[in-house]
């Protein structure tokens, strides 16, 4: 009679959403100083670019690769001092959850979690290339996902007031 209330409890649980971090790695990594060593010679004032973005493919059934991808310039003046460019990738388990919430663990929560490792692996590469550590501040992923979405549906709008004007 004990083990009733377990398989009860267990089937109860797989109908529950589910989130699991699989695995964290970086799918490319690419560090570049082409105006080095002249660059060092400067005064360290650097103005510092980064451009991010996320995308998101189905493994399997469950699974998603999520990858975070982070472009950072930093120039003196007008020289380039380096670039660095990653992927940050990870794999999770969403079972469960669909639609919105879906689009939003993928777009947001999953990016959120990458970020501290993309952060890290630049600080360390830019630190190997003899430039003063660089601590990227943190994103508000949720915010960019909101952005994202917003856009897209004002786009379906202006595409929708379009169709309605040519016929």
């Amino acid at each position: 009679m004990a083990e009733n209330p377990q398989a009860a409890a267990g089937s109860e649980e797989t109908n529950q959403p589910q989130f699991a971090l699989q695995r964290i790695y970086i799918k490319d990594l690419s560090f570049e100083s082409p105006n080095s060593p002249l660059v060092f010679q400067d005064q360290w004032k650097p103005q510092v670019n980064m451009d991010l973005n996320t995308k998101h493919t189905k493994v399997s059934d469950n699974q998603y690769e999520v990858v975070l991808s982070l472009t950072v310039t930093s120039k003196i003046d007008e020289k380039v001092a380096f670039i660095v460019e990653i992927q940050q990738a990870g794999v999770f388990m969403l079972k469960g959850i669909e639609g919105g919430q879906l689009g939003q663990m993928l777009g947001a929560y999953c990016p959120t979690i990458l970020f501290p490792y993309a952060r890290e692996a630049i600080d360390g590469i830019v630190s190997k290339g003899s430039f003063p550590a660089l601590m990227l501040a943190p994103v508000n992923f949720d915010a960019i996902y909101a952005q994202a979405v917003k856009r897209k549906q004002d786009e379906a709008q202006g595409e929708a007031s379009q169709e309605e004007k040519t016929h």
